[in-house]
């Protein structure tokens, strides 16, 4: 089930949906926008089978990650269960350095929060 996400005026809320909050260990991630780097799409490191060391939650290769990762030096929360809507958000001064998230609408969810981080830049 794809994640929801929230945009307010100075923060990224990531409401994990579903069935996904016990695989994810997670329901909610709250991220200052000053905290994300950037936002693009994460399609070809979605349909990877390995994402590094799960720490936290669930990987079925083809089925679900959801959970936090240990994966090249960074810490990164996944809730994926369609790569093909899967979008990259970059953070820093955080948990994790990296979220991994489907989302119903990828383009329009990077052009949603990439003028959001534009905003709180300026």
């Amino acid at each position: 089930m794809p994640a929801n996400i929230e945009v307010t005026s100075d923060r990224l809320v990531v409401k994990v949906q579903g069935a996904d909050r016990i695989w994810a260990l997670r329901s909610r991630l709250e991220i200052p926008l000053e905290h994300v780097l950037g936002v693009a799409p994460a399609v070809e490191e979605a349909r990877k089978w390995f994402h590094g060391m799960r720490l936290g939650g669930t990987h079925l290769p083809g089925v679900i990650s959801a959970g936090r990762f240990y994966s090249h030096g960074e810490f990164v929360f996944w809730d994926v269960h369609d790569p093909g809507k899967a979008i990259g958000i970059d953070l820093r001064d955080e948990r994790y350095q990296r979220l991994i998230l489907e989302v119903a609408e990828p383009q329009a969810e990077i052009a949603r929060i990439g003028q959001a981080v534009a905003k709180v830049a300026v």
